[in-house]
């Protein structure tokens, strides 16, 4: 027993600083590599003025790899805990953060800013917006009865399906440029990555992911049957509403800048789950580190193994779905 409890403690404290320690080496790699102390180096540069390093290796780190990293962290963490909160929530692992039709309306939201109002009104915020009203056309539709989670669940099918339409109806209005520039935005991407997008988007996913992970305790209790959480005398409605929330803000929020990116929000809690247990104090945390390694490490298998980017949405899905086969096949288990 003891054996176990030191494994566990030593394979959590592995999946929390892997993604740092990743972050660090990746900033090496591109088509200009440097080495790990040339980067280390460059990293010191500002605060040590005794180090001389080239003007190159600064405007390298500083000014496309750093944000670039920066967003991936923040944005596989926040899709990663949205999607163990809302397992957690409704009780089943197959569902992600894109369930409630956020993705969709993210996506008509750009369509309409890139084909209709080009320069005018920046995409990423009307993504944001889309997403948003989109998730709350489903709260609105679902209503407020005591069953309303599988109606949430159909909701977002049936507002998925609504802003799929509107979306087929602007890319077939939209001009050959426009709909090149939707389609890159569609298939999720990192490598228009500023600190601008960070600045804007980066403390909103931060507050979505901060709220679910305060209430990673709660996930445990809400996992369980209706009745035995009022019996605790929790107020399950404002709990589930307030998970709700925060998973949209942060998703919505990492949709806006970087497109759809899929199977984060799915894989990465299902693997935590395998690893470590379904205690969510445990789940929701890990999911957030372990996310932020995925999405670095995927976003560098896109730079490096070709010898021109792959969009990072295009390969998370096809690493994502065999990886959740497999997954899917060790479990063999049904998740009630």
């Amino acid at each position: 027993m003891r054996n176990r409890f030191v494994s566990t403690r030593v394979i959590t404290w592995v999946i929390i600083l892997l993604p740092f320690l990743l972050f660090f080496f990746s900033l090496g790699l591109g088509p200009y590599p440097l080495s790990p102390k040339d980067v280390f180096q460059t990293l010191l540069s500002p605060f040590i003025s005794s180090i001389n390093i080239p003007e190159a290796f600064s405007a390298i780190i500083f000014r496309i790899r750093f944000p670039r990293l920066c967003l991936a962290f923040l944005v596989g963490a926040a899709l990663s805990v949205s999607g163990a909160s809302l397992q957690a929530l409704f009780k089943n692992p197959l569902i992600n953060e894109y369930i409630l039709g956020l993705s969709s309306g993210a996506a008509f939201g750009a369509a309409l800013s890139l084909v209709f109002l080009g320069q005018t009104f920046p995409p990423q915020l009307a993504a944001f917006v889309l997403a948003v009203v989109a998730v709350g056309g489903v709260l609105l539709i679902a209503g407020q009865s005591e069953t309303h989670l599988i109606t949430l669940i159909l909701t977002g099918v049936i507002m998925t399906a609504f802003f799929s339409a509107l979306l087929a109806l602007v890319e077939f209005f939209a001009s050959p440029y426009a709909l090149q520039s939707l389609f890159f935005w569609l298939m999720g991407n990192l490598s228009l990555a500023t600190w601008k997008d960070i600045s804007l988007a980066g403390p909103l996913m931060g507050l979505g992911t901060i709220i679910l992970l305060l209430l990673r305790w709660r996930m445990n209790v809400l996992s369980m049957g209706d009745d035995q959480v009022k019996a605790l005398g929790i107020n399950l409605r404002r709990e589930k509403m307030i998970v709700i929330l925060a998973a949209t803000l942060a998703t919505a929020a990492a949709t806006s800048v970087v497109g759809i990116i899929g199977w984060v929000g799915l894989i990465v809690p299902h693997l935590v789950r395998m690893i470590v247990g379904p205690d969510n104090r445990l789940v929701i945390p890990l999911s957030a580190s372990a996310g932020a390694s995925f999405l670095i490490l995927a976003d560098d298998l896109t730079r490096s193994i070709a010898s021109f980017e792959i969009p990072i949405g295009i390969f998370t899905s096809l690493v994502g779905i065999p990886l959740f086969i497999i997954l899917l096949k060790k479990t063999q288990r049904v998740w009630l």
